[in-house]
């Protein structure tokens, strides 16, 4: 796959011609536009984002099934229809590059590619699955009809102990070397004779699945080292910088602008800090409040989020001058720090209209001694986060949830919870934005405060 900045030819193959479902044994032979290199990507990583956030949730594999559905028309469709498989594997061969460098990135890759794999093999019809496993070169065999007849009985008990219909005489089962298929053996979903297990054509999924697993877990180890070895040098000025940004992108809106409610004013931040700013902006608000002071990294996520939220440049210097005179003094303000809020407006330097920080930044920051900004769902203790869950509200029950989600590292899943306690309200598109917080939050809490009036 070579990247390049003139027009991407098109491959000679036929469309029809290629699996709908490939297997992605091979970087595709063909020049990518850099423009395609990385939007390609980043509308795959909303499909697997979007799986992630579903699977952290709990859904339902029916649901996941809709959900993969939707998510693929939405994001993975080209405008040119013969060139939905190109997209399909280019987008695929980026991320395999940008998720090989560390373990945990591969982890995360590996599992979401293996349920986003999953579903669209469940979606697909009969004679695409035999067509995808005669493919892979599966290690299995029909069964035989005599074969058949002589495991009836057991595969017939199977079927009962799980409510699944019984085979009848035209089913078609599979005998697969028993380790092939390490979930249904787990699961005690077939029957197994003689080391093989007979597995039934509806669960052939596993079988494929745990291929394409194995398969992109070396894959991805051979990635790292080409990376490691060559590729980030060779690519240092080009590509290099786009792949490494890619694993902290935030897919969503980037709220430099307010749009939904216009402007705020000074006199509301205190309202409004207690109903409608995340945990992590309502803790740098409140520490504002109390030592009159935040270091740089609390006064960038905070002051970029209020610039988000609608509050002018002029009431954001009256806001922090007001703040710090309490312990540098007013003149000392205008002189060390009011140059940098300017600068966060797009009025000084650059002139650059700086955006607000999505939960991808503040959760890969790193706070250092002093520091107050973060993710309080990635930083705080777990004593402080139950301390700071309780100031806002939100019942026991509920902060059991929250925990959980922390423990298993789904902090914007925690904090996505922690909206829904706290606004009796569900959230399903999830938190990923503290101004998406503080945005869909003023929706729900706007209608009542007007019939209260």
């Amino acid at each position: 796959m070579e990247i390049v900045r003139s027009q991407r030819s098109r491959t000679n193959t036929p469309n029809d011609s290629v699996s709908t479902l490939p297997l992605y044994r091979y970087a595709p032979q063909l020049e990518v536009r850099l423009e395609d290199f990385e939007v390609f990507a980043m509308d795959r990583l909303r499909v697997l984002k979007g799986i992630s956030d579903a699977l952290a949730r709990g859904k339902r594999p029916e649901e996941m099934e809709n959900l993969v559905r939707d998510l693929w028309k939405a994001n993975m469709r080209h405008p040119e229809a013969s060139e939905d498989v190109n997209k399909d594997i280019i987008s695929h061969f980026v991320l395999r590059l940008v998720y090989c460098r560390t373990e945990d990135l591969r982890k995360w890759f590996l599992s979401m590619e293996t349920a986003l794999y999953r579903y669209r093999f469940l979606l697909g019809s009969s004679e695409a699955k035999r067509a995808l496993m005669a493919e892979f070169d599966l290690p299995c065999k029909a069964i035989s009809r005599t074969e058949f007849e002589n495991a009836k009985e057991k595969l017939e008990q199977v079927a009962r102990s799980f409510d699944q219909p019984l085979p009848t005489a035209d089913a078609i089962f599979y005998k697969v070397p028993f380790e092939e298929v390490p979930e249904l053996v787990a699961g005690r979903r077939v029957y197994i004779h003689k080391g093989h297990a007979y597995v039934a054509m509806h669960q052939v999924v596993s079988l494929v699945v745990t291929q394409f697993r194995s398969n992109l877990s070396k894959a991805l180890i051979l990635t790292n080292r080409k990376w490691t070895s060559t590729i980030r040098e060779q690519e240092k000025d080009r590509l290099t910088p786009i792949v490494e940004a890619l694993s902290m992108s935030y897919l969503g809106p980037d709220y430099s602008q307010p749009k939904e409610f216009g402007e705020i004013s000074i006199k509301d931040l205190d309202q409004l800090a207690r109903s409608s700013f995340p945990l992590c902006m309502r803790h740098l608000f409140d520490k504002l409040r109390e030592d009159h002071h935040l270091k740089h990294g609390g006064r960038m996520q905070l002051g970029l989020f209020l610039k988000g939220v609608g509050l002018r440049m002029e009431d954001a210097l009256a806001f922090w001058k007001a703040e710090f005179s309490h312990k540098v003094g007013a003149e000392r303000f205008d002189k060390e720090y009011a140059y940098s809020i300017r600068h966060n407006y797009g009025k000084e330097g650059k002139r650059t209209d700086y955006t607000p920080y999505s939960c991808q930044k503040i959760i890969s920051s790193t706070p250092g001694v002093g520091d107050h900004h973060g993710c309080p769902y990635r930083h705080f203790s777990e004593e402080n986060l139950r301390a700071a869950l309780g100031r806002m509200g939100v019942g026991s029950r509920a902060m059991e949830d929250v925990v959980d989600k922390v423990r298993n590292r789904h902090y914007q899943l925690a904090c996505t919870l922690t909206f829904e306690a706290v606004h009796s309200s569900s959230c399903d598109a999830g938190i990923n934005h503290p101004n998406q917080y503080f945005s869909d939050s003023h929706k729900i809490l706007q209608p009542k405060n007007n019939n209260a009036a």
